[in-house]
Protein backbone atom coordinates (compact mmCIF):
# COMPACT_ATOMS: atom_id res chain seq x y z
CA UNK A 1 0.00 0.00 0.00
CA UNK A 2 1.05 3.68 -0.65
CA UNK A 3 2.53 6.27 2.04
CA UNK A 4 0.92 9.15 3.09
CA UNK A 5 3.59 11.15 1.18
CA UNK A 6 2.83 9.14 -2.54
CA UNK A 7 -0.45 9.79 -2.15
CA UNK A 8 -3.98 7.08 -1.87
CA UNK A 9 -2.39 4.33 -3.31
CA UNK A 10 -4.07 0.24 -3.71
CA UNK A 11 -3.67 -2.71 -5.68
CA UNK A 12 -5.48 -2.49 -8.80
CA UNK A 13 -7.94 -4.29 -10.51
CA UNK A 14 -7.69 -4.26 -14.48
CA UNK A 15 -8.40 -0.80 -16.00
CA UNK A 16 -10.82 -0.19 -19.33
CA UNK A 17 -11.38 2.44 -21.29
CA UNK A 18 -14.61 3.86 -22.17
CA UNK A 19 -14.92 2.42 -25.51
CA UNK A 20 -14.32 -1.43 -23.37
CA UNK A 21 -11.97 -2.11 -26.52
CA UNK A 22 -8.55 -1.81 -23.97
CA UNK A 23 -7.54 -3.35 -21.17
CA UNK A 24 -4.28 -3.31 -18.59
CA UNK A 25 -3.45 -4.56 -15.21
CA UNK A 26 -1.12 -2.04 -12.80
CA UNK A 27 0.88 -3.28 -10.32
CA UNK A 28 -0.73 -0.27 -8.44
CA UNK A 29 -3.37 2.73 -9.19
CA UNK A 30 -2.00 6.30 -7.10
CA UNK A 31 -4.62 8.87 -7.01
CA UNK A 32 -2.45 12.30 -5.72
CA UNK A 33 -4.20 14.87 -3.70
CA UNK A 34 -0.90 17.43 -4.15
CA UNK A 35 1.67 18.13 -6.86
CA UNK A 36 4.34 16.76 -4.26
CA UNK A 37 2.61 13.53 -3.70
CA UNK A 38 2.83 13.41 -7.64
CA UNK A 39 6.12 14.07 -7.82
CA UNK A 40 6.69 11.18 -4.69
CA UNK A 41 4.65 8.69 -6.36
CA UNK A 42 7.06 9.38 -9.72
CA UNK A 43 10.02 8.83 -7.79
CA UNK A 44 9.13 6.15 -5.64
CA UNK A 45 7.95 3.97 -9.52
CA UNK A 46 11.16 4.75 -10.79
CA UNK A 47 13.16 3.51 -7.31
CA UNK A 48 10.31 0.47 -7.89
CA UNK A 49 11.85 -0.14 -11.53
CA UNK A 50 8.10 0.51 -12.48
CA UNK A 51 6.77 2.71 -15.41
CA UNK A 52 4.15 4.94 -14.91
CA UNK A 53 1.42 6.63 -16.96
CA UNK A 54 -1.43 9.10 -15.86
CA UNK A 55 -4.98 8.03 -17.03
CA UNK A 56 -7.95 10.59 -17.64
CA UNK A 57 -11.10 9.45 -18.21
CA UNK A 58 -10.45 6.81 -20.43
CA UNK A 59 -11.60 8.49 -23.33
CA UNK A 60 -8.52 7.24 -25.48
CA UNK A 61 -9.35 4.45 -28.25
CA UNK A 62 -5.40 3.79 -28.33
CA UNK A 63 -3.24 2.38 -25.59
CA UNK A 64 -1.56 5.81 -24.74
CA UNK A 65 -2.16 5.51 -21.06
CA UNK A 66 -1.93 1.71 -20.55
CA UNK A 67 0.49 0.07 -18.02
CA UNK A 68 1.36 -2.55 -15.92
CA UNK A 69 3.65 -0.36 -13.64
CA UNK A 70 2.08 3.09 -11.65
CA UNK A 71 -0.98 3.76 -12.95
CA UNK A 72 -1.43 7.78 -11.86
CA UNK A 73 -5.18 9.13 -11.22
CA UNK A 74 -5.45 12.57 -11.58
CA UNK A 75 -8.89 13.41 -10.59
CA UNK A 76 -7.96 14.86 -7.03
CA UNK A 77 -6.16 17.75 -9.00
CA UNK A 78 -9.14 19.48 -10.34
CA UNK A 79 -10.33 22.66 -9.76
CA UNK A 80 -9.90 26.22 -11.26
CA UNK A 81 -6.24 27.48 -9.58
CA UNK A 82 -6.50 31.27 -11.03
CA UNK A 83 -8.18 33.72 -13.38
CA UNK A 84 -5.92 36.29 -15.08
CA UNK A 85 -8.71 38.91 -16.78
CA UNK A 86 -6.01 40.92 -17.73
CA UNK A 87 -3.91 38.44 -19.44
CA UNK A 88 -7.09 36.66 -20.50
CA UNK A 89 -6.33 33.24 -19.09
CA UNK A 90 -7.14 30.86 -16.74
CA UNK A 91 -4.89 28.29 -14.78
CA UNK A 92 -6.50 24.93 -14.01
CA UNK A 93 -5.10 21.56 -12.25
CA UNK A 94 -4.95 18.48 -14.76
CA UNK A 95 -7.46 16.68 -13.65
CA UNK A 96 -10.11 18.93 -14.36
CA UNK A 97 -13.02 17.60 -16.00
CA UNK A 98 -13.83 19.54 -19.16
CA UNK A 99 -17.33 20.04 -18.45
CA UNK A 100 -16.38 21.42 -14.64
CA UNK A 101 -14.30 23.58 -16.62
CA UNK A 102 -17.19 24.84 -19.20
CA UNK A 103 -19.52 25.52 -16.62
CA UNK A 104 -16.89 27.24 -14.05
CA UNK A 105 -16.01 29.75 -16.59
CA UNK A 106 -19.73 30.17 -17.71
CA UNK A 107 -20.23 31.39 -14.36
CA UNK A 108 -17.18 34.15 -14.32
CA UNK A 109 -18.26 35.38 -17.92
CA UNK A 110 -15.76 33.13 -19.63
CA UNK A 111 -15.21 30.83 -22.08
CA UNK A 112 -12.53 29.12 -23.99
CA UNK A 113 -12.55 29.54 -28.27
CA UNK A 114 -13.37 26.59 -29.32
CA UNK A 115 -13.56 22.76 -28.16
CA UNK A 116 -14.70 19.26 -29.34
CA UNK A 117 -17.94 17.84 -28.94
CA UNK A 118 -18.00 16.10 -26.00
CA UNK A 119 -16.91 17.00 -22.61
CA UNK A 120 -16.19 14.18 -20.37
CA UNK A 121 -12.27 14.15 -20.37
CA UNK A 122 -9.79 15.80 -17.96
CA UNK A 123 -7.99 19.15 -19.99
CA UNK A 124 -4.64 17.01 -19.58
CA UNK A 125 -5.99 13.73 -21.17
CA UNK A 126 -7.65 15.91 -23.76
CA UNK A 127 -4.82 18.27 -24.79
CA UNK A 128 -2.38 15.32 -24.34
CA UNK A 129 -3.91 13.44 -27.31
CA UNK A 130 -4.69 16.77 -29.05
CA UNK A 131 -8.62 16.73 -29.01
CA UNK A 132 -10.20 19.19 -31.73
CA UNK A 133 -13.52 20.52 -32.55
CA UNK A 134 -13.98 22.62 -35.72
CA UNK A 135 -13.04 25.27 -36.82
CA UNK A 136 -11.44 28.07 -39.74
CA UNK A 137 -9.85 29.90 -37.88
CA UNK A 138 -9.65 28.98 -34.31
CA UNK A 139 -7.97 25.42 -33.46
CA UNK A 140 -7.64 22.73 -31.04
CA UNK A 141 -7.84 22.81 -27.26
CA UNK A 142 -4.28 22.34 -27.24
CA UNK A 143 -3.72 25.26 -29.16
CA UNK A 144 -5.24 27.11 -26.71
CA UNK A 145 -2.45 26.63 -23.95
CA UNK A 146 -0.62 29.58 -23.11
CA UNK A 147 1.39 27.83 -20.39
CA UNK A 148 1.64 23.93 -18.60
CA UNK A 149 3.46 22.29 -16.05
CA UNK A 150 4.77 18.94 -15.72
CA UNK A 151 6.58 16.80 -13.31
CA UNK A 152 9.48 14.80 -15.09
CA UNK A 153 10.77 11.98 -15.14
CA UNK A 154 13.37 13.20 -12.23
CA UNK A 155 10.30 14.15 -9.97
CA UNK A 156 11.07 17.68 -10.79
CA UNK A 157 7.78 20.33 -11.26
CA UNK A 158 8.82 22.07 -15.08
CA UNK A 159 7.10 24.83 -15.76
CA UNK A 160 6.62 26.10 -19.77
CA UNK A 161 5.28 28.84 -22.15
CA UNK A 162 6.71 30.55 -25.28
CA UNK A 163 9.02 32.61 -22.55
CA UNK A 164 10.01 29.69 -20.59
CA UNK A 165 11.66 26.53 -21.30
CA UNK A 166 9.96 27.32 -25.01
CA UNK A 167 11.48 24.26 -26.35
CA UNK A 168 9.39 22.28 -24.28
CA UNK A 169 6.17 24.17 -24.88
CA UNK A 170 6.60 23.48 -28.66
CA UNK A 171 6.04 20.01 -27.78
CA UNK A 172 4.59 19.25 -24.32
CA UNK A 173 0.94 20.84 -25.12
CA UNK A 174 0.05 17.14 -27.08
CA UNK A 175 2.73 15.29 -25.62
CA UNK A 176 1.03 11.57 -25.43
CA UNK A 177 1.99 11.32 -21.90
CA UNK A 178 5.63 10.92 -23.64
CA UNK A 179 7.37 13.58 -21.66
CA UNK A 180 6.20 14.13 -18.04
CA UNK A 181 2.88 13.84 -16.43
CA UNK A 182 0.86 17.28 -16.95
CA UNK A 183 -0.62 18.92 -13.36
CA UNK A 184 -2.02 22.58 -14.62
CA UNK A 185 -2.44 24.07 -17.29
CA UNK A 186 -3.22 27.56 -18.80
CA UNK A 187 -5.77 28.41 -21.26
CA UNK A 188 -6.22 31.29 -23.09
CA UNK A 189 -9.89 32.24 -22.37
CA UNK A 190 -11.98 35.55 -23.79
CA UNK A 191 -15.74 36.94 -22.45
CA UNK A 192 -18.22 34.65 -22.75
CA UNK A 193 -19.97 34.58 -26.78
CA UNK A 194 -23.39 33.69 -28.47
CA UNK A 195 -23.28 30.89 -31.15
CA UNK A 196 -25.98 30.58 -33.36
CA UNK A 197 -26.04 27.12 -34.91
CA UNK A 198 -27.70 25.78 -38.00
CA UNK A 199 -28.29 22.11 -38.28
CA UNK A 200 -29.30 21.29 -42.30
CA UNK A 201 -29.71 18.32 -44.17
CA UNK A 202 -27.86 17.77 -47.28
CA UNK A 203 -27.36 15.58 -49.93
CA UNK A 204 -23.00 13.74 -50.09
CA UNK A 205 -22.75 15.34 -53.95
CA UNK A 206 -23.70 18.77 -52.71
CA UNK A 207 -21.87 19.42 -49.57
CA UNK A 208 -18.79 17.84 -51.42
CA UNK A 209 -19.00 20.19 -53.55
CA UNK A 210 -19.52 23.19 -51.74
CA UNK A 211 -17.60 22.20 -48.95
CA UNK A 212 -14.52 24.82 -49.65
CA UNK A 213 -17.54 27.35 -49.57
CA UNK A 214 -19.02 26.43 -46.66
CA UNK A 215 -15.27 26.45 -45.03
CA UNK A 216 -14.79 29.63 -46.04
CA UNK A 217 -18.22 31.16 -44.86
CA UNK A 218 -18.59 29.86 -41.47
CA UNK A 219 -16.40 30.30 -38.56
CA UNK A 220 -17.23 26.26 -37.50
CA UNK A 221 -18.86 24.11 -39.99
CA UNK A 222 -18.92 20.40 -40.11
CA UNK A 223 -20.63 17.21 -41.53
CA UNK A 224 -21.61 13.96 -40.79
CA UNK A 225 -22.55 11.34 -43.93
CA UNK A 226 -24.30 8.41 -43.66
CA UNK A 227 -22.83 5.59 -44.97
CA UNK A 228 -25.09 3.37 -47.80
CA UNK A 229 -26.94 6.57 -47.79
CA UNK A 230 -26.28 10.22 -50.22
CA UNK A 231 -27.31 12.31 -47.06
CA UNK A 232 -25.41 13.85 -44.46
CA UNK A 233 -26.22 16.49 -41.52
CA UNK A 234 -24.44 19.63 -41.78
CA UNK A 235 -23.87 21.85 -38.67
CA UNK A 236 -23.01 25.86 -39.22
CA UNK A 237 -21.92 27.88 -35.66
CA UNK A 238 -20.81 31.61 -36.25
CA UNK A 239 -21.20 33.94 -33.75
CA UNK A 240 -23.99 36.09 -32.94
CA UNK A 241 -25.54 39.04 -30.91
CA UNK A 242 -27.65 36.79 -28.79
CA UNK A 243 -29.41 36.42 -26.99
CA UNK A 244 -30.18 32.70 -25.81
CA UNK A 245 -32.92 30.86 -27.67
CA UNK A 246 -31.70 27.64 -27.08
CA UNK A 247 -33.69 24.74 -28.82
CA UNK A 248 -37.00 23.41 -27.18
CA UNK A 249 -37.19 21.06 -24.41
CA UNK A 250 -39.54 18.49 -27.08
CA UNK A 251 -37.15 19.72 -29.66
CA UNK A 252 -33.47 19.09 -27.67
CA UNK A 253 -34.87 15.76 -26.26
CA UNK A 254 -36.02 14.00 -29.87
CA UNK A 255 -33.08 15.70 -31.22
CA UNK A 256 -30.20 14.78 -28.90
CA UNK A 257 -31.25 12.00 -26.73
CA UNK A 258 -34.24 10.40 -28.42
CA UNK A 259 -32.38 10.13 -32.02
CA UNK A 260 -28.77 10.97 -31.26
CA UNK A 261 -28.95 8.37 -27.64
CA UNK A 262 -32.10 5.89 -27.25
CA UNK A 263 -33.11 5.18 -30.54
CA UNK A 264 -29.41 5.06 -31.99
CA UNK A 265 -28.78 2.35 -29.45
CA UNK A 266 -30.81 0.38 -30.15
CA UNK A 267 -31.02 0.50 -33.99
CA UNK A 268 -27.08 -0.04 -33.29
CA UNK A 269 -28.05 -3.24 -31.37
CA UNK A 270 -30.30 -4.78 -33.89
CA UNK A 271 -28.12 -3.74 -36.67
CA UNK A 272 -24.84 -5.73 -34.68
CA UNK A 273 -27.27 -8.77 -34.09
CA UNK A 274 -28.80 -8.26 -37.86
CA UNK A 275 -25.71 -6.48 -40.31
CA UNK A 276 -28.32 -6.92 -43.13
CA UNK A 277 -30.77 -4.52 -41.76
CA UNK A 278 -27.94 -1.35 -41.53
CA UNK A 279 -28.46 0.19 -44.92
CA UNK A 280 -32.62 0.23 -44.80
CA UNK A 281 -31.65 1.73 -40.89
CA UNK A 282 -29.30 4.13 -42.22
CA UNK A 283 -31.80 5.72 -44.62
CA UNK A 284 -34.96 5.66 -42.32
CA UNK A 285 -32.11 7.66 -39.95
CA UNK A 286 -30.62 10.14 -42.42
CA UNK A 287 -34.25 11.17 -43.02
CA UNK A 288 -35.09 11.75 -39.95
CA UNK A 289 -33.02 14.12 -38.66
CA UNK A 290 -34.47 17.82 -39.76
CA UNK A 291 -32.98 21.46 -39.69
CA UNK A 292 -32.95 23.70 -36.91
CA UNK A 293 -31.33 26.86 -35.71
CA UNK A 294 -30.59 27.68 -32.17
CA UNK A 295 -28.14 29.80 -30.31
CA UNK A 296 -26.55 30.01 -26.74
CA UNK A 297 -23.09 30.09 -25.30
CA UNK A 298 -20.20 27.79 -26.76
CA UNK A 299 -20.00 24.92 -24.87
CA UNK A 300 -23.96 24.16 -25.16
CA UNK A 301 -23.47 24.62 -28.79
CA UNK A 302 -20.10 22.50 -29.56
CA UNK A 303 -20.87 19.70 -27.33
CA UNK A 304 -23.74 17.09 -26.73
CA UNK A 305 -24.13 13.95 -24.70
CA UNK A 306 -22.69 10.86 -26.44
CA UNK A 307 -23.48 7.83 -24.96
CA UNK A 308 -23.96 5.18 -27.56
CA UNK A 309 -20.75 3.62 -26.92
CA UNK A 310 -18.49 3.08 -30.01
CA UNK A 311 -14.55 2.40 -31.46
CA UNK A 312 -13.40 5.27 -33.82
CA UNK A 313 -10.12 5.82 -35.85
CA UNK A 314 -9.91 9.82 -36.97
CA UNK A 315 -7.48 11.02 -39.79
CA UNK A 316 -6.09 14.36 -40.18
CA UNK A 317 -5.58 15.52 -44.43
CA UNK A 318 -4.08 18.38 -45.72
CA UNK A 319 -7.80 20.14 -46.45
CA UNK A 320 -7.38 20.66 -49.98
CA UNK A 321 -7.68 16.35 -49.87
CA UNK A 322 -10.50 15.43 -47.43
CA UNK A 323 -13.11 15.92 -50.66
CA UNK A 324 -11.19 13.72 -52.94
CA UNK A 325 -10.27 11.23 -49.41
CA UNK A 326 -13.84 11.09 -48.67
CA UNK A 327 -15.30 10.52 -52.12
CA UNK A 328 -12.98 7.37 -52.48
CA UNK A 329 -14.25 6.24 -48.73
CA UNK A 330 -17.66 6.48 -49.94
CA UNK A 331 -17.26 4.21 -53.18
CA UNK A 332 -15.60 1.99 -51.30
CA UNK A 333 -18.15 1.37 -48.67
CA UNK A 334 -20.84 1.35 -51.28
CA UNK A 335 -19.07 -1.95 -53.50
CA UNK A 336 -17.98 -3.60 -50.10
CA UNK A 337 -19.88 -6.19 -48.18
CA UNK A 338 -19.04 -3.65 -44.98
CA UNK A 339 -22.15 -2.60 -43.07
CA UNK A 340 -21.88 0.75 -41.09
CA UNK A 341 -23.74 1.97 -38.77
CA UNK A 342 -22.58 4.81 -37.38
CA UNK A 343 -21.89 8.52 -39.64
CA UNK A 344 -18.58 9.68 -40.81
CA UNK A 345 -18.22 12.83 -39.07
CA UNK A 346 -15.64 16.06 -41.15
CA UNK A 347 -14.37 18.50 -39.34
CA UNK A 348 -11.20 21.33 -40.26
CA UNK A 349 -8.56 22.84 -38.14
CA UNK A 350 -6.06 25.92 -39.10
CA UNK A 351 -2.26 24.93 -39.13
CA UNK A 352 -1.12 25.59 -35.45
CA UNK A 353 2.72 25.05 -33.94
CA UNK A 354 2.73 22.03 -31.58
CA UNK A 355 5.38 19.84 -33.46
CA UNK A 356 3.19 17.02 -32.47
CA UNK A 357 -0.40 18.39 -33.48
CA UNK A 358 -2.05 16.59 -36.33
CA UNK A 359 -2.86 20.21 -38.10
CA UNK A 360 0.95 20.76 -37.38
CA UNK A 361 1.74 23.30 -40.49
CA UNK A 362 -0.92 22.65 -42.38
CA UNK A 363 -4.33 23.05 -43.05
CA UNK A 364 -6.18 20.57 -41.90
CA UNK A 365 -9.73 18.42 -42.34
CA UNK A 366 -10.64 15.04 -40.44
CA UNK A 367 -12.30 12.20 -41.14
CA UNK A 368 -13.41 10.29 -38.79
CA UNK A 369 -14.71 6.56 -38.94
CA UNK A 370 -17.00 4.74 -36.19
CA UNK A 371 -18.02 1.45 -35.48
CA UNK A 372 -20.73 0.54 -32.52
CA UNK A 373 -18.84 -1.37 -29.58
CA UNK A 374 -19.08 -5.19 -29.74
CA UNK A 375 -18.97 -4.78 -33.45
CA UNK A 376 -15.62 -6.05 -35.77
CA UNK A 377 -14.28 -2.82 -36.90
CA UNK A 378 -11.18 -4.07 -37.92
CA UNK A 379 -12.25 -4.47 -41.81
CA UNK A 380 -13.44 -1.52 -42.38
CA UNK A 381 -10.69 0.66 -40.56
CA UNK A 382 -8.35 -1.28 -42.44
CA UNK A 383 -10.09 0.05 -45.94
CA UNK A 384 -10.76 3.49 -45.00
CA UNK A 385 -6.96 3.54 -43.36
CA UNK A 386 -5.82 2.78 -46.51
CA UNK A 387 -7.14 5.63 -48.17
CA UNK A 388 -6.04 8.17 -45.92
CA UNK A 389 -2.63 7.29 -45.48
CA UNK A 390 -2.68 7.04 -49.31
CA UNK A 391 -3.35 11.31 -48.50
CA UNK A 392 -0.45 11.82 -46.41
CA UNK A 393 -2.81 11.75 -43.54
CA UNK A 394 -2.07 11.88 -39.24
CA UNK A 395 -3.86 9.98 -36.84
CA UNK A 396 -5.43 10.84 -33.95
CA UNK A 397 -2.92 10.09 -31.37
CA UNK A 398 -6.04 9.01 -29.07
CA UNK A 399 -8.19 6.79 -31.89
CA UNK A 400 -7.39 3.35 -33.67
CA UNK A 401 -4.83 3.42 -35.75
CA UNK A 402 -1.80 1.18 -36.78
CA UNK A 403 0.73 3.48 -37.84
CA UNK A 404 4.21 3.33 -36.74
CA UNK A 405 7.82 5.69 -35.95
CA UNK A 406 8.61 4.94 -39.29
CA UNK A 407 5.47 6.67 -40.55
CA UNK A 408 5.47 9.41 -38.70
CA UNK A 409 8.72 10.53 -39.35
CA UNK A 410 7.33 10.98 -42.99
CA UNK A 411 4.63 12.82 -41.89
CA UNK A 412 5.42 14.86 -39.48
CA UNK A 413 8.32 17.42 -40.36
CA UNK A 414 9.31 17.89 -36.52
CA UNK A 415 9.23 14.28 -35.50
CA UNK A 416 12.23 14.46 -34.75
CA UNK A 417 12.10 17.65 -32.70
CA UNK A 418 9.71 15.66 -30.24
CA UNK A 419 11.99 12.53 -30.34
CA UNK A 420 15.34 14.51 -28.98
CA UNK A 421 13.47 16.14 -26.20
CA UNK A 422 11.79 13.01 -24.89
CA UNK A 423 15.43 11.33 -24.96
CA UNK A 424 16.25 14.61 -22.58
CA UNK A 425 13.58 14.76 -20.57
CA UNK A 426 12.81 10.75 -19.92
CA UNK A 427 16.06 8.67 -21.58
CA UNK A 428 14.98 5.74 -19.33
CA UNK A 429 11.47 5.99 -20.36
CA UNK A 430 9.39 6.19 -17.06
CA UNK A 431 6.53 7.35 -19.01
CA UNK A 432 6.85 4.34 -21.86
CA UNK A 433 4.82 1.87 -22.70
CA UNK A 434 4.20 -0.48 -25.45
CA UNK A 435 1.81 2.33 -27.41
CA UNK A 436 4.58 4.98 -27.27
CA UNK A 437 7.22 2.53 -28.76
CA UNK A 438 5.64 1.81 -31.68
CA UNK A 439 4.49 5.34 -32.21
CA UNK A 440 7.92 6.96 -31.01
CA UNK A 441 10.26 4.19 -31.49
CA UNK A 442 12.75 2.91 -29.18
Amino acid sequence: MGTATAGRSSRATAWHNWAGNLTATPARVVTPASVGELQEAVRRAAEDGLKVKAVGTGHSFTAAAATDGVLVRPQALAGIREIDRTAGTVTVAAGTVLKDLNTALAREGLSLTNMGDIMEQTVSGATSTGTHGTGRDSASIAAQIRALELVTADGRLLTCSEKENPDVFAAARIGIGALGIVTAITFAVEPVFFLTAREEPMGFDRVTAEFEQHFAENEHFEFYWFPHTGNCNTKRNNRSQGPAAPPGAVSAWVEDELLSNGVFQAVNSLGRAVPATIPSIARIASRALSARTYTDIPYKVFTSPRRVRFVEMEYALPRERVVEALRELKSMVDRSGLRVSFPVEVRTAPADDIALSTASGRETAYIAVHMYKGTPYQAYFTAAERIFTAHGGRPHWGKVHTRDAEYFAGVYPRFGEFTALRDRLDPDRLFGNDYLRRVLGG
